[in-house]
């Protein structure tokens, strides 16, 4: 009991600091003292566009702070709308129907004028002029495919297509801009439609698993595959213009770094930013280069820091045990982030958790068994969509993190505790009864102890869950090994995937390892593993 006692309070004080290096990381001073927050959606260009962005404030003399990668739209959008990011880049047709939920409109000035008077009255937030260029859905399909069937336009891919499997991403599959609208228009039904990430639907069109997909207009993958993009010949697909979109409290305390964003305004045309995303999605070139280079054509003096996501991110074609070594202190980084996002969800889970199991064992019966079903109703919450709802009270970074992997802590520790003690000895618990030992002291002295190793494998059971839903994180711009997956994925680039997933496994299987000899040192002698 003694053990087990002082592995709880070796717990207590790493909580505390992470209270307290929370704390410190918060802004002090003057709102106007503060970094710019910069921030993407986790795809190429999406990426680039925000280290054009970040380069180009730094280059004027702001601290920025980078926030790539987060999760969807409705992700990136709520951060910006609660203050916990500034700025990132957004599309006039994703905020026509996306974010305002209004009709599509086919005139891209008449576009711009109704999203950005709609999302200031609704939002506060505000859209900078247009970057130049517009990078609107692209319906792609093979070209042997295209050959075969004749396929040129959506009108022939509604006619010829009806037998070809779709591979479609989840928000194109919903949207009212997406296949529903295709399937208004033009009477689109493919045979088949799948749901696939952004990631790997490429892939799976050139491997044949699937017929066709959606893309970008200025996708690189699209040269990089040699795909045949079909025209919208009926216009069904609303303008999609790129811009910066700005919150609050940049617009309202900032009006320098404002105007230092409105610079790339107009500057941007479609074959350029093309030759940009095949650079880094196709070429493989670091993001931070292609984004200097890019500044420094249009005349826009950028700057060279960066952050250890984006260098992650589109990163040169060099071997797999090559880009590990070069990357080694970015992944180091990486990993103590993941392992501090672990240990302290952890420790605050078994310090609320055990005592709560013990609780329960006491009350036993109907009442304790709906309490930990209700505590199990966490598990069965989405992974990124219990993070997605941390973002309206926590923002985002480390704080909502913590808490959603805390929540999703609870119930195998507090399953285990209650089980534990309840089945703890039986015999041994009545002889110490008879001793005339107090039920505190059979608690603390027998039960506790003999429950120490189904205590202990549930808190091991949290730890490796904990470990893996952490990589989700890095949507909410948490950090952690999360990030060169999150990369990885957006730029289909197998190693930058392998360099976060690889450390998180044997991360794992390191915690599961210390955790294991707890457990031996917590078991009481004589008990048998």
């Amino acid at each position: 009991m003694k053990r087990l006692r002082l592995l709880l309070l070796v717990l207590l004080p790493a909580l505390c600091l992470a209270t307290r290096g929370s704390a410190a990381q918060a802004p002090r001073g003057p709102a106007s003292d503060r970094p710019v927050t910069v921030a993407s959606k986790p795809f190429g260009e999406s990426y680039l566009l925000a280290e054009m962005f970040a380069q180009l404030l730094e280059a004027r003399g702001f601290r920025v702070e980078r926030r790539p990668g987060l999760g969807a739209t409705e992700i990136a959008f709520r951060a910006l709308r609660t203050g916990a990011i500034d700025v990132y880049p957004e599309y006039t047709g994703t905020g026509l129907l996306a974010i305002l939920g209004e009709e599509p409109v086919h005139d891209p000035r008449e576009a711009f004028r109704r999203v950005a008077r709609g999302s200031e009255a609704r939002f506060g937030v505000h859209w900078l002029p247009p970057l130049g260029f517009e990078n609107t859905y692209a319906i792609a399909v093979r070209r042997e495919t295209a050959q075969k069937l004749g396929l040129g336009t959506l009108s022939d891919l509604a006619k010829s297509g009806s037998g070809l499997r779709a591979g479609f991403t989840p928000d194109f599959i919903g949207r009212a801009d997406g296949l529903p609208g295709l399937q208004r228009a033009y009477g689109l039904h493919p045979a088949e439609v799948r749901a696939l990430s952004q990631a790997v639907k490429y892939q799976a069109l050139a491997s044949g698993a699937v017929d066709v997909v959606d893309g970008y207009s200025t996708d690189g993958a699209i040269a990089r595959y040699g795909l045949a993009v079909l025209r919208d010949d009926r216009r069904f697909f609303p303008p999609y213009e790129a811009a910066a979109l700005v919150g609050s409290r940049l617009w309202r305390e900032s009006p320098g770094a404002v105007a230092a964003l409105t610079e790339l305004s107009g500057r941007l045309d479609e074959e350029r930013m093309r030759a940009l995303n095949r650079r880094v999605e196709v070429d493989g070139e670091e993001i931070p280069r292609v984004a200097a280079d890019a500044l420094r054509e249009l005349g826009l003096k950028g700057s060279t820091a960066t952050s250890a996501a984006v260098r992650t991110a589109g990163a040169g074609r060099e071997s797999f045990f090559g880009y590990l070594w070069t990357r080694r202190a970015d992944l180091l980084a990486m990993t103590l982030r993941h392992l501090l996002l672990v240990g302290l969800s952890l420790a605050g889970a078994t310090l609320v958790a055990v005592p709560l199991g013990v609780v329960l064992e006491r009350v036993r019966g109907g009442t304790a068994e709906a309490a930990i079903r209700g505590v199990g109703l966490l598990q069965t919450i989405p992974s990124i969509a219990l993070l997605a709802f941390m973002i309206p009270l926590l923002g985002i970074g480390v704080t909502p993190a913590l808490v959603a992997l805390f929540l999703y802590s609870l119930y195998p520790i507090v399953r285990n505790t209650y089980t534990g003690v309840r089945d703890a000895g039986p015999d041994a618990t009545e002889a110490a009864r008879a001793l005339g030992m107090t039920p505190g002291q059979v608690l603390r002295h027998v039960r506790l102890p003999l429950a120490a190793p189904t205590l202990m494998a549930g808190i091991r059971t949290a730890a490796v869950m904990n470990v893996g839903t952490a990589t989700l994180a890095a949507f909410i711009g948490a950090g952690g090994l999360g990030d060169p997956i999150a990369a990885g994925l957006a730029l289909s680039d197998a190693r930058m995937i392998l360099s976060g997933a690889i450390p998180a496994a044997l991360l794992a299987l390191a915690v599961d390892g210390v955790l294991g000899v707890a457990e031996r040192w917590v078991r009481p002698r004589g008990v048998a593993p």
